[in-house]
């Protein structure tokens, strides 16, 4: 494909992603915020700070500014929630009206309770491209077996970004379910959590996947009632993913559960680590109340870490429940 495609961030996920689509465009201009990693990749071809045992495909260029970005045709979006809407915003004043956005983020806007596809949206004046998947960005980078899930409501940017990203080793499903994928890929983080302080509790196998259960039939519910599709929670984006961030030890937020579960509370400040779980799960919180849906899972998370109950009455409060 004749496509110039820019990346915004050059961290785990961005570089995973230029790995993958390299075979199938031109030329790839990953943005790196430090102009130490953008200098060495263009110096040596690796990502040393992410990948210092992967060769960088050489159609593969680092920026540092922004603006570099400006003759994309599409753009893909691997930056935390909290700065979607200023990026967002500075994008739109720097690309053509043309350019089709593509985003990695799974989470909510603090404050407007907003998804990531909305704000973009908001700021750009066009419905960018979901991607939600069991996406493990170390696998992509390595160019092992990998499937996600896309989906738009324009069908020529979907088609586009899915031949963009398909090869013989990387699958993609396509939808047009923008809200089930999306609520899929954030109401995971919660889920991760959750199974997370099961396991630091050191519960049995059989009531974490009892959990698990009642989890993954709650998220069906409670994407319907947002606006969603039930079957989509049945795709990469939506079982594929919650397995892999609940079960295996890739998940930052099966990490933060897992602590707490041992009773042992991370400061996120000094740490600088972002569990986007924490800020869902408060968001969620309200949310659920809001549309009167009791979600069990939200509840024992929530009351974890911000009610600050013991993992053991929570869980008990939880099971009681079930």
């Amino acid at each position: 494909m004749t496509l110039n495609v820019g990346i915004v961030s050059a961290g785990a996920m961005g570089t995973a992603i230029a790995q993958i689509i390299s075979p199938n465009c031109d030329n790839i201009y990953l943005y790196a915020r430090r102009k130490e990693v953008c200098d060495n990749i263009n110096d040596t071809g690796y990502n040393f700070h992410y990948y210092p045992n992967t060769e960088l495909h050489k159609n593969i260029s680092a920026v540092n500014e922004l603006e570099d970005l400006k003759s994309m045709d599409v753009l893909f979006l691997c930056i935390p929630s909290s700065i979607m809407r200023e990026i967002s915003s500075k994008l739109n004043k720097i690309v053509s009206k043309e350019c089709i956005f593509v985003n990695t983020s799974k989470g909510l806007e603090k404050g407007t309770n907003k998804r990531m596809s909305e704000i973009i949206e908001e700021e750009t004046n066009r419905p960018p491209i979901v991607l939600s998947g069991p996406n493990i960005a170390s696998e992509m980078a390595k160019n092992n077996f990998s499937a996600t899930t896309i989906a738009g409501f324009n069908k020529h940017d979907l088609e586009i970004v899915e031949k963009l990203l398909s090869t013989d080793r990387f699958k993609v499903n396509a939808n047009n379910d923008v809200i089930g994928t999306e609520w899929c890929g954030t109401i995971k983080n919660v889920m991760a959590i959750s199974q997370g302080l099961c396991e630091g509790m050191e519960l049995n196998a059989n009531a974490r996947l009892a959990v698990f259960t009642m989890s993954f039939n709650e998220i069906k519910d409670l994407i319907e009632i947002l606006g969603g599709e039930r079957d989509t929670v049945d795709d990469y984006c939506g079982f594929g993913d919650m397995v892999t961030a609940s079960m295996l030890n890739v998940s930052r937020n099966h990490t933060l559960g897992k602590l707490y579960g041992q009773r042992i509370v991370i400061d996120e400040k000094a740490t600088g680590v972002l569990f986007e779980g924490k800020n869902t799960t408060e968001i969620l919180k309200g949310i659920c109340e809001e549309v009167n849906f009791n979600s069990l899972t939200v509840n024992f998370v929530y009351d974890v870490l911000i009610n600050g109950k013991t993992p053991v009455e929570a869980f008990d409060e939880l099971w009681t429940q079930m």
